[in-house]
């Protein structure tokens, strides 16, 4: 018998990568006589170093596999690998032009199933049936089973901690000092706590002892993290300053993240990092909480106008104030001390 090779595409989001790398372990672990070629861009190849039986071949969707002669271009890269199985992990117009390349050339197709009436009735106005929804992670797997694979998810966090980057050894200094990330940023402003709470935030967690440590972003959030910094004791910017392998092996050593609901909660759960995460328009019912996380770590205030978008791309609609807005920095901070002192 072939041996069984899966091709596995999901290009984007940040986040939505993370939690396929997740997954991948799992199905690894139970499927070990199964190949992976995990389809992604450059950027997210970290992710899956480690990953036994996986290839990782990027896309470049801005230049060699740009339009659809680009695509077919990557069909005939990815077609040297002799899959068995397309799972297609994304459904977007890029993915969905790939696989039906493999399945003209008969090899076997199965998507994700996104949910996307049921999103819709959880977003709505009016009418809304708020009810938590399948995981993402659930329905990335089940494109696997519909494969005919055997995938059991745990859903437990399993940290392994990685040896420091030698540049940032001083950071890991003091340990028996509690050290938190706190990944403020997201792609989209609504999934943001207002910066001059989180720095109320992280002006507290300061004068606490925590040693603190801020990620994500680019160079605007880079100048933000840097003035936090300065004025904060024992405060850390990440940003700018180290590759992602490196902030991965640095979350790792971590005790506590706190993050938005965005890439940063995936990264950490990604290595094991329990994750306290700040809810606005979004909710963790539409299944995008971080793999094992506990939704009891989610931070959120019950509006019935919550959630109105799946991923932040559009304002609250609580009201004046906004669902994040009526967040206290103290309910944060009274979160991560129950929660580094339970």
């Amino acid at each position: 018998m072939s041996k069984e090779k899966i091709i596995v595409l999901r290009f984007s989001a940040m986040g939505d990568v993370a939690m396929v790398a997740s997954v991948l372990k799992e199905f690894s672990e139970q499927n070990p006589s199964a190949e992976i070629i995990m389809v992604s861009r450059e950027a997210f190849k970290p992710f899956f170093d480690g990953i036994p039986n996986l290839v990782f071949h990027a896309i470049q969707p801005k230049n060699i596999h740009k339009g659809i002669y680009g695509l077919y271009g990557l069909y005939q890269e990815l077609k040297r690998y002799k899959p068995t199985a397309i799972a297609d992990l994304h459904d977007n117009l890029r993915s969905r032009v790939i696989s039906t390349f493999f399945r003209l050339a008969g090899i076997k197709i199965k998507r994700i199933d996104k949910g996307r009436a049921e999103k819709k009735a959880l977003t709505r106005s009016a009418n809304k049936i708020f009810k938590p929804l399948r995981q993402t992670v659930e329905r990335y797997a089940d494109v696997f089973r519909e494969l005919d694979f055997n995938i059991k998810l745990n859903h437990q966090l399993k940290k392994f901690p990685q040896e420091i980057p030698a540049k940032a050894e001083k950071l890991s200094q003091d340990k028996e000092i509690k050290k938190l990330g706190i990944s403020p940023f997201a792609q989209h402003i609504y999934k943001i706590y207002p910066l001059e709470k989180m720095e109320e935030v992280i002006s507290l967690l300061s004068s606490l002892g925590y040693k603190l440590f801020i990620f994500g972003g680019g160079k605007t959030e880079q100048l933000t993290a840097e003035k936090w910094a300065k004025a904060y004791a024992n405060t850390n910017n990440i940003i700018g300053n180290f590759n992602l392998n490196e902030e991965l092996a640095i979350i790792s050593n971590l005790d506590l993240m706190l993050s938005m609901d965005s890439a940063g909660m995936h990264m950490a759960s990604l290595v094991g990092v329990p994750v306290i995460s700040v809810w606005g328009p979004t909710h963790p019912y539409a299944g995008f909480l971080g793999y094992g996380q506990s939704e009891n770590d989610c931070i959120q205030i019950d509006n019935h106008a919550r959630p109105n978008s799946i991923y932040g791309n559009k304002p609250c609609l609580c009201g004046v104030e906004s669902c994040m807005d009526l967040i206290k920095p103290e309910t944060i901070v009274n979160k991560i001390k129950e929660k580094l002192n339970g």
